[in-house]
């Protein structure tokens, strides 16, 4: 999903700033290899901007992991809270605070439409998910007059490298596709373009906001 991001991002000339475990050699890309749980790769994240105005964070962590409560271990299940929730605090907090040193900002975080709709197997994930849009919420009433917007989007299944194992059969695309109102998952590019959006284009009076990006999955009966 990273991938249609940053060249959307490119042909609007921003320079970006990735942190990420794997290898980027995309020569517009300011990248820093490390992990979104350690502290210092945010901090060499914000040493590169040099003082300059940080625009728009979005938050692209997560993981996968489903699994029915009784055969989830803590340790796996603590894994997924902090994969997802606590990189987006982390996130929050370390570019946040540097956002208010230079006039504000926009971020954008990932969530799920399992986070409001109840899905087999998806209890880890809702949990972190749903811990994202509060905090979402929180920050967005708590940054308010500081100029500092704050939104999530919460797709359904989209057509990624994450995903690709839960639609690897036909059978398994056609169950997965029969739960969507619009009949179709999403493109990776949509969700490119949903964030790219929300961080440029978006109107300023739109903060705390969830936008469910699931074709009608979460608020339609199918």
């Amino acid at each position: 999903m990273a991938s249609p991001l940053i060249e959307k991002l490119n042909s609007e000339h921003f320079h970006i700033i990735s942190i990420s475990r794997g290898d980027n050699n995309n020569p517009n890309v300011s990248h820093i290899q490390g992990d979104a749980l350690d502290e210092k790769s945010y901090e060499k994240a914000l040493e590169l901007l040099q003082g300059k105005s940080l625009d728009g964070v979005i938050h692209l962590v997560g993981s996968l992991t489903l699994r029915p409560p009784h055969a989830l271990s803590k340790e796996a299940f603590e894994e997924v809270i902090a994969t997802n929730l606590v990189t987006a605090f982390l996130s929050l907090s370390k570019f946040g605070k540097y956002m208010l040193r230079n006039g504000g900002g926009r971020m954008v975080f990932v969530s799920s439409v399992a986070a409001s709709l109840g899905l087999i197997n998806h209890e880890a994930i809702s949990a972190a998910k749903g811990g994202v849009e509060s905090m979402v919420r929180s920050a967005a009433a708590t940054y308010a007059q500081r100029n500092i917007r704050v939104n999530c989007i919460a797709p359904g299944l989209t057509d990624t490298k994450m995903t690709e194992q839960m639609v690897k059969s036909q059978s398994q695309r056609d169950a997965a596709v029969e739960m969507i109102p619009i009949k179709r998952i999403n493109m990776a590019e949509e969700m490119a373009r949903t964030m790219a959006w929300l961080i440029t284009d978006a109107p300023d009076n739109l903060t705390g906001q969830v936008i469910h990006l699931d074709g009608g999955m979460a608020n339609l009966r199918n």
